[in-house]
C-alpha cells in the first residue's frame, strides 16, 4: 500500500477485461474524434511553440507527424485498446515515430482536454448540418402546404373526424416545431462553440495563462470562464440531447399520421415508390418502411437521452460523466441527420388522394360544432345546450344512415324539443352555408386558421424562417472550415519554414 493516499502511479498492464470492454469502448468512439483530436493537438503545439515552451525543433517535428495523421483515415491509424484509451493509442504511435519528442504534447494539458475539444469540434459541424437538414425537412413540408392549402380534409383528433381542414393546414402543423427545435439546436451550438482549451485538469496550468490563443487557432467563438467547470460540464449535451429527440418526436407523429393514412382504410396518401418496400410473401403489400425508421428512430433517441441522463447523475469530475458522450452524442445527431433527411424525401415525394380525402369528410359529420355555434348565435340559446341538440341530432342522423350535409332544421327542432322542451325555430330554414365544408374552412380567416389565404401567408412566413435558419447554419460551417484551414496553413507554414533553412 502506498504510503500517500493515490499517490502511487499505475505500473502493471491493464487487465484483459478492461482492455475488452472500457479501452475498446472508448477506441471504438475513435473515428469520430479523431480529426478533431489532430486540430487539437495541432493548436496546443501552435500555442506551445509561440510561448517557447516547446524547443523549434520539436514543435517541427511534432507539427509534420500531426499533419500526416490529419491526413490519414482514422481507420487507418493504429488505435488499439491494448495500450489504453484513444488518446493513449495516438502517445504510443507518437512516441514510437519521435520518442521523447512526443512528451511535449502533454505540457499544461491532460489527455481529457484534447478529448473535450474534438467532442466540440465534431458536435458543432453536426449541428450546424442538422440545421441545415431541419430546414430541409420544413421546405418538403411548405410545399405540400403551398400545394394543398385548399385540399379539404376531415382533421382528426383520437382518430376521429373533428372538423373540416385542409391538408396544407394539417401537413404545416409539423414545420412550426422543426423551425422551434432546429433554433434550440442552433442555441446548443452557441455552447459547443467554447473553448475548453488551456483548462488543464481542474485549476488551469501555469504553462498556459492566455487561454484564449487555443479558443482563437480552434475557431471557438468564446472561451469557457471557469476551468473546472470547463472539464465536467455536461448540461449542453443533455440539451442537445433533449433537442434532439423533441425533433425526431415530431418527425414520428407525422410518420404515425402518414402510416395509417396510407393503408387502404383511409387511401388518404400514398407513399412514393423509392420509401416503400414489399412483402416477399404478400403480393398485395407494399410497406412503408421508411416510416417504420423514423419512428424506431425516435425512440432510439429518446432512450439515448434517458441512458445519458442516467449516467450524469454521478459525482463531479468523474470520467464516466464524459466517456460515453463521445460516442452516444455524436451518434444520436448523426442518427437524426439521416432520419431528417429520409422524412424530408418521404413529405415532398408523398401524394395526396384529394378526392378520397373529400369523400371521407362529407360523409361524416366535422360541421357539428359549426352547426352547434350557428345555433347559439342564430337561436340565442347557451353553447351547451346547442351542443346536446347537434349531438342528438347527429346520433339520429347515423342511425339513419345520413351524413352531415342531410341534416336539416326539422330535424335540429326535433332534437331541441327532447333537450330543450321547444323547438328553435329553424324548421324549413337554409342551412347549407353552415354545412358545407369548404365554406366552414373559408370562415377559418382567423390568425392561423385553415382558410387557403390565410395557409399561404403562413406557408411565406415558415419559407423565410427555413432559408433564414439555413442560411445561419451555413454561415456557421463556412466559419469552422475557413478556422481548421487557417490552423493547419499555420501548421504547414512552420513545417516549411524548416525545409526552406535546410
Amino acid at each position: 500500500m502506498s504510503d500517500v493516499s493515490g499517490a502511487a502511479a499505475v505500473t502493471g498492464a491493464p487487465a484483459r477485461e478492461l482492455i475488452e470492454s472500457g479501452f475498446a469502448l472508448e477506441n471504438a468512439d475513435a473515428p469520430l474524434l479523431h480529426r478533431g483530436l489532430n486540430l487539437a493537438d495541432i493548436a496546443h503545439v501552435i500555442d506551445l511553440r509561440g510561448r517557447k515552451v516547446v524547443p523549434e525543433e520539436a514543435a517541427r517535428q511534432l507539427l509534420t507527424l500531426l499533419l500526416e495523421v490529419y491526413e490519414m483515415p482514422a481507420e487507418d491509424f493504429p488505435y488499439d485498446p491494448s495500450h489504453g484509451e484513444a488518446y493513449n493509442s495516438r502517445e504510443y504511435h507518437f512516441a514510437s515515430r519521435l520518442g521523447d519528442v512526443a512528451g511535449w504534447l502533454h505540457a499544461g494539458r491532460p489527455r481529457r482536454e484534447a478529448t473535450r475539444l474534438a467532442l466540440r469540434l465534431l458536435l458543432r459541424r453536426q449541428l450546424a448540418e442538422l440545421a441545415c437538414d431541419a430546414a430541409g425537412f420544413v421546405d418538403s413540408v411548405i410545399g405540400q402546404a403551398g400545394r394543398h392549402a385548399e385540399t379539404l380534409m376531415p382533421d382528426q383528433t383520437y382518430l376521429q373526424q373533428a372538423q373540416p381542414s385542409t391538408f396544407g393546414h394539417y401537413v404545416l402543423s409539423f414545420a412550426y416545431p422543426m423551425l422551434r427545435d432546429a433554433r434550440r439546436l442552433l442555441e446548443g451550438l452557441e455552447w459547443v462553440n467554447a473553448s475548453p482549451g488551456g483548462a488543464g485538469c481542474v485549476n488551469g496550468s501555469r504553462l498556459l495563462e492566455d487561454r484564449s490563443v487555443i479558443a482563437d487557432l480552434l475557431g471557438f467563438g468564446r472561451i469557457i470562464e471557469h476551468t473546472r467547470d470547463a472539464m465536467w460540464q455536461v448540461d449542453g449535451l443533455i440539451n442537445i440531447l433533449a433537442t434532439t429527440a423533441s425533433m425526431l418526436s415530431n418527425q414520428s407523429k407525422l410518420a404515425e399520421d402518414l402510416e395509417i393514412w396510407s393503408s387502404g382504410e383511409f387511401d388518404y396518401v400514398d407513399l412514393d415508390d423509392g420509401y416503400t418496400r414489399s412483402s416477399v410473401l404478400m403480393p398485395q403489400k407494399r410497406n412503408p418502411y421508411s416510416l417504420s425508421i423514423v419512428r424506431g428512430a425516435s425512440g432510439i433517441l429518446i432512450g439515448r437521452l434517458g441512458g445519458f441522463l442516467a449516467v450524469v447523475k454521478s459525482p463531479s469530475a468523474r470520467s464516466d460523466n464524459l466517456i460515453f458522450a463521445y460516442g452516444e452524442v455524436p451518434r444520436a445527431l448523426e442518427l437524426a441527420c439521416r432520419v431528417t433527411r429520409l422524412m424530408s424525401g418521404v413529405v415532398r415525394t408523398l401524394e395526396v388522394n384529394g378526392s378520397r380525402m373529400a369523400d371521407a369528410l362529407t360523409s361524416g359529420f366535422t360541421q357539428a360544432t359549426d352547426l352547434a355555434e350557428h345555433i347559439v348565435t342564430v337561436c340565442r340559446i347557451d353553447y351547451r345546450t346547442a351542443y346536446r341538440i347537434v349531438g342528438r341530432t347527429v346520433r339520429e342522423a347515423a342511425a339513419n344512415g345520413l351524413r352531415g350535409v342531410d341534416v336539416t332544421g326539422e330535424m335540429l327542432d326535433n332534437a331541441a324539443v327532447e333537450i330543450h322542451g321547444r323547438p328553435l325555430g329553424l324548421a324549413g330554414h337554409d342551412l347549407s352555408t353552415v354545412l358545407d365544408p369548404r365554406l366552414i374552412v373559408l370562415t377559418r380567416s382567423a390568425q392561423g386558421g385553415a382558410a387557403p389565404a390565410v395557409v399561404a401567408t403562413m406557408v411565406e412566413t415558415c419559407r423565410v424562417d427555413a432559408d433564414a435558419l439555413h442560411a445561419e447554419a451555413e454561415g456557421w460551417q463556412r466559419s469552422f472550415t475557413n478556422a481548421e484551414d487557417a490552423l493547419l496553413a499555420t501548421a504547414r507554414a512552420i513545417v516549411d519554414a524548416k525545409e526552406e533553412v535546410l
